[in-house]
């Protein structure tokens, strides 16, 4: 750790090897809390501690790392807002907000609390960015047009861009099969629910007419059906050979960059819409 604190520009941020050495322990507890000494120090010297260092000490407030990150990635910010929004005013607005979560808002006299500090160094900052940007950016259009699909946006000219980056290292060769042999298993109304919601952009109120349930049983059935499906996954991945930590890693890749046919996947002939038993609301 000590090797890794003298790489970063800890002294000059006043972030101390003490607050660094907690925060590897942090990350390493969450991310590999039953590791031996070998795949622990492999792990660690893995991180973006130079990155992880700059984040860190931004939320602790220094002035010295603030004055950097915003060199280095507040026209970033907004160049990746603006691919992903492909609007100058909805760009630096989706920027404007996620700049002001980076910062931090204080809410009623507690601390202020910036979103970086859920940053764990396991891939590069621009990197972690464009997820939150992407991310912010889909939690708005939803809560925006709740009753509205993507679909329906398209047919009006509206075409997102992609939301995230390319994963920094190619996924495992593993992981295709494995997701085509978890879908297979799908039982039809369930592929037939992802492939409304996830591929054609179906809100939950539109798929709860066509089978004439309520959105809110539909939400709890889709939350059910990727629950089951990570968890296939998951064990298909580790009946492959992978340890239960590696298939968890695996799955963080995008499906995007993947070889698999989604659409065909969770298609099914003569699959048609089913009525589900009414749940208790």
């Amino acid at each position: 750790m000590r090797e890794l604190y003298d790489r970063t520009e800890g002294p000059a941020f006043a972030y101390a090897f003490e607050e660094f050495q907690s925060a590897l322990l942090e990350i390493a507890g969450k991310q590999r809390p039953d590791a031996g000494q070998a795949e622990l120090f492999e792990f660690l010297s893995k991180l973006k501690v130079e990155e992880l260092v700059l984040a860190r000490a931004c939320v602790a407030g220094n002035e010295k790392a603030w004055e950097i990150f915003l060199t280095r990635f507040r026209a970033k910010i907004y160049e990746i807002a603006l691919a992903i929004t492909r609007n100058d005013a909805a760009g630096r607005e989706l920027a404007d907000s996620v700049y002001a979560e980076l910062y931090g808002v204080s809410a009623q006299g507690h601390e202020r609390v910036s979103k970086l500090l859920y940053y764990s160094g396991r891939g590069s900052l621009e990197g972690w960015l464009r997820t939150v940007l992407a991310q912010d950016f889909v939690d708005n259009y939803r809560r925006a047009k709740p009753n509205v699909s993507l679909e329906e946006e398209q047919e009006r000219g509206f075409e997102p861009a992609a939301l995230t980056a390319a994963p920094e290292a190619s996924p495992d060769s593993r992981l295709v099969p494995a997701i085509d042999t978890s879908l297979a298993q799908l039982a039809p109304e369930d592929r037939f629910l992802l492939s409304a919601y996830f591929l054609d952009g179906r809100t939950l109120a539109e798929i709860g007419r066509v089978l004439k349930v309520h959105e809110s049983t539909v939400s709890r059935k889709l939350d059910r059906t990727i629950a089951q499906l990570r968890k296939s996954i998951l064990r298909a991945l580790v009946e492959a050979g992978m340890s239960k930590r590696q298939a968890e890693e695996a799955l963080e890749a995008d499906v995007r960059d993947l070889a698999v046919d989604l659409r065909t996947s969770l298609q099914e002939s003569n699959v048609k819409p089913f009525l589900w038993e009414k749940e208790e609301r």
